[in-house]
Order: structure tokens, then sequence, then C-alpha cells
């Protein structure tokens, strides 16, 4: 009974990681839209209305200022600014961090396994933190999309800007034309911004502050620069996609190379032990044959 008890807990605790972690699968969003992350996950649909109508009150008036302001850049570098507020991240955190210990105290005490505080400390503190873990994959996720997409999406803004259109003109028509990505989706936000009546450069910087990345300040720094000096946008851009690729072909060698060094740990307690039973395997096993048959005799080892 003890065994399908931990067998029980650990399918509950995959279950709900993997729903936790389903974000954006199987569900692309639209062109033209402002939702980067569209989530699928059953246990944000499940409980944020309840959260919403019940904790939600509360929370709003703890004294949280810098909790919201750090929370709400890591919400917007992650895209999922429309689905989830500080407030509500907050509440997801104490649900959670209720839910867990609950339902582990239900099996200790349907089973009796260990002690109950326990069980309410370890599962207590894994609900308060694992949405932390959660939003930072979804973060990094996020990034390595927009790594990947920046040196294509820059070509076609400097093929547009030399084809004769002004920068935000080569905006609009990236952002129609291009495959869907969150870069693209950032993009089509500055769009949105300068509708509203800010100015390019604020609109840029915002977009900076949002996905939150080296790469993508930097271009926007140079690019609000040109803008300012009245620079050839095109040629910026172009120089600023060959670096980009340079800084990515040097970020892959700098990984091949640790992968050599990580490969060094399987190598030495995996794969050279096998390597040495199967070869010193029939040798010691045929000695310790000889020596149990009451010595070699003068009879050959092999």
């Amino acid at each position: 009974m003890m065994w399908i008890a931990y067998i029980l807990v650990g399918v509950s605790i995959y279950v709900l990681a993997y729903q936790f972690f389903k974000v954006g699968q199987g569900k692309e969003a639209p062109k033209l839209t402002t939702s980067a992350a569209v989530s699928q996950s059953l246990i944000l649909r499940l409980s944020m209305p309840i959260l919403r109508t019940t904790l939600l009150p509360s929370v709003q008036n703890l004294p949280l200022e810098n909790f919201r302001k750090e929370k709400k850049r890591k919400i917007q570098a992650a895209g999922m600014s429309e689905e989830l507020t500080p407030d509500e991240f907050f509440c997801f955190k104490l649900f959670l961090a209720i839910a867990l210990p609950l339902m582990a105290v239900v099996y200790n005490f349907a089973l009796n396994l260990v002690n109950p505080l326990i069980l309410i400390l370890i599962f207590g503190s894994i609900g308060y933190f694992f949405p932390e873990l959660w939003l930072g994959s979804l973060i990094r996720d996020r990034q390595i999309k927009i790594r990947n997409a920046i040196p294509f999406v820059i070509d076609l803004l400097s093929l547009c800007t030399e084809a004769g259109l002004d920068f935000m003109g080569a905006i609009q028509r990236v952002v129609e034309k291009a495959k869907q990505s969150p870069f693209i989706d950032e993009l089509n936000l500055v769009l949105q911004e300068l509708k509203l009546g800010a100015t390019r450069a604020d609109a840029l910087r915002n977009m900076a502050v949002r996905i939150n990345m080296p790469e993508i300040s930097s271009i926007v720094a140079v690019l609000v620069t040109a803008d300012q000096m009245g620079a050839s946008i095109s040629q910026v851009l172009k120089a600023q996609s060959d670096q980009i690729r340079a800084e990515r072909f040097i970020r892959a060698e700098k990984e091949g190379a640790k992968a050599s060094q990580k490969i060094l740990i399987p190598l030495i307690f995996c794969i050279v032990p096998a390597v040495f039973i199967v070869v010193l395997g029939p040798l010691i096993v045929r000695l310790i044959i000889q020596l149990f048959s009451g010595g070699f005799g003068g009879g050959e080892l092999f």
C-alpha cells in the first residue's frame, strides 16, 4: 500500500506539472494580435475565475509594490501580460502553496505514511516556488524563439527599407507577411503604440523593456540613435543582422566546447566501466574459476 501511495503522489505531481507547463501548445496565435502566448493550462483555466473572486480583492490591498514591479517585467518577458497580472500571479502562488499540501495530507491521512507537518512544509514550499520556475521556463523559451527570429526579421526590415518604405512601413509589411513568432508579436505591439500616439523611440524602448534581452536592447539603442542622427536605417539594420549572426556562431562554438567537457562525466562513470567489464570480465571470471578449482596447475589461463 505504501508503494501504491507513493506512485499515486508521483502521478499527481506529474499531471499537475504537465498541465501547468502546457502553454501555447497546439494553438497558434493569429496574425496581428497582441497575445504572444495563449495558455492551455487546465489549472489556470479552472483556478483563475475562483482566485479572481476570492483571493484577488484581498491581495490587491497588500503593499507589494516591489513584487508587482518585478513580476510585471517577468510576465511581460514571458508574453503572458494579457493572461496574468502580478496580483493574480501572487494569488496563484498562494493557491498552489495551499492546494499541494492539502493533497499530500489527504494521501497521508488515508495511508498514514509520514508526519503530516513534514508534508505540509515540503509541498507548501514546492507549491509556492513552482510558479517561479514555470515563469522562468516561459521566459527562456520565448527568448530562444526571439533570438532565432531576429536575423531573419532584421533582414526583411532591411530589404523593405531599401525598397523605399520608411521604417514604420517596413515593420507593418513584415508583421503582415512574416511567419508568426514572439518577435513579430512585439513588433505588432510597437505599431499599436504608435497608433495610440507614442513616439517611435518610446515604442521601441518599450519593446526592449518587455523582451528584456541584450540583443534587442542593442538593436533598439542603435535604431534610436540612427533615427536621431538621420543615418540610413537600412545600413544600420544590415550591420546589426551581420553582428547577430556572428554572435550566434560564437555562441554555438562555446556550446560545442562545453559539450566536449560535459561528456566526460558519463564517459568516465558509465562508458569506461562498461568497456572494462566487457574486456576484462571474461578474464576475471576465468581467473576465479582457476583459483577455486585448485589453482592453475600448470594450465593455461586462456
